[in-house]
C-alpha cells in the first residue's frame, strides 16, 4: 500500500479533497486536529486521511488553519461521513466548519465553555474524598 502525505493551503482544501475524490479516493478514513501550540504558526492544523482501495493507496492531507479565523470549508458534501468528526473538532478545537450541515457540540454539553483539547486549555482538578478516609487539605 502507498502512503502520500500532502500539505493543502485552506483556499485550496475543499477543491483538493473533491479532485481526490474524483480521482478515486472513495473513503474519507478521519479527519482531526492538531493545537501546534508554542510549536508552530499557525497553530492549528486539520489533518484528513482518506482511503483509495481501488489504487490500494492512503492519503494524509494536513490544511494550516490560520488563527486570525478558525474556519475552514466543510466536506460533507463530498464525504458525508465527515459529519461528525467535524463536529468533534469543532467541538474539542473549536475549528468552524463553513457550510456544515449542523456545526454543533457532540461531545460537550451545549453550555461548555472552552474547547478541552486546546494545549493551553486548563486541566481542572477535582478533588475525591473517599468514604471514611481521613479528609486531606
Amino acid at each position: 500500500m502507498s502512503l502520500d502525505e500532502i500539505n493543502v493551503e485552506i483556499d485550496q482544501y475543499f477543491k483538493t479533497v473533491e479532485d481526490y475524490k474524483k480521482d478515486g479516493y472513495e473513503m474519507m478514513i478521519d479527519l482531526t486536529a492538531v493545537d501546534w501550540y508554542r510549536k508552530k504558526e499557525p497553530r492549528f492544523e486539520v489533518i484528513v486521511n482518506l482511503l483509495s482501495v481501488s489504487k490500494n493507496s492512503r492519503l494524509i492531507m494536513n490544511v494550516p488553519v490560520p488563527d486570525e479565523d478558525l474556519t475552514i470549508p466543510s466536506i460533507c458534501e463530498i464525504y458525508p461521513g465527515a459529519n461528525f468528526y467535524e463536529r468533534e473538532v469543532f467541538d474539542m478545537f473549536g475549528i468552524k466548519f463553513e457550510n456544515h450541515p449542523e456545526l454543533t457540540r457532540i461531545l460537550m454539553p451545549d453550555d461548555w465553555t472552552g474547547n478541552p483539547l486546546r494545549k493551553d486549555y486548563g486541566s481542572g482538578r477535582i478533588p475525591v474524598q473517599f468514604k471514611n478516609a481521613p479528609k486531606v487539605d
